[in-house]
């Protein structure tokens, strides 16, 4: 079970916009595809979160974006969790280009814990945190491993 999830994806053409790069929704739809990925990975697929009646939910996102990334560009995609709290949870994102060894993007999403009936915030239960391992590094590119230190 990763620490660190890393999945590479192709930058499909429709994802392009007006200004002929990533348009920023990408960047959000990924994020999310990631987390459930990394989530999956950690021993709680979304089956889970429905047999538990549970569900996260974003309380904030912050992108900052770096550099441009264009279709057919190959993008490597980290993220881990940085904090739990009794009820909410950080999770960041790496966006980075091997081809040329740059950042594309860093992302930060605040994630609530609710139950999935009600929708109110509810305390993570310890099965969930003991699940998922807090990365407190400073460069998940060495600690993935994707780079030497």
């Amino acid at each position: 079970m990763p620490r660190i999830l890393v999945h590479n994806l192709d930058v499909p053409e429709d994802v392009i916009d007006t200004n002929r790069h990533v348009n920023n929704l990408a960047y959000i739809r990924w994020m999310q595809d990631i987390a459930i990925m990394h989530s999956t990975a950690r021993g709680w697929p979304v089956e889970r979160y429905v047999a538990t009646a549970t569900a996260w939910v974003v309380r904030s996102h912050f992108v900052e974006y770096l550099r441009p990334a264009f279709a057919g560009q190959r993008l490597t995609l980290l993220t881990w969790v940085s904090d739990i709290r009794s009820r909410s949870s950080t999770r960041r994102y790496l966006f980075w280009r091997e081809a040329d060894r740059v950042e594309i993007a860093r992302a930060e999403t605040v994630w609530v814990f609710v139950d999935a009936g009600t929708g109110r915030a509810r305390e993570i239960p310890p099965e969930m945190r003991e699940t998922f391992e807090v990365v407190t590094d400073r460069d998940p590119l060495r600690a993935s491993g994707l780079v030497s230190p």
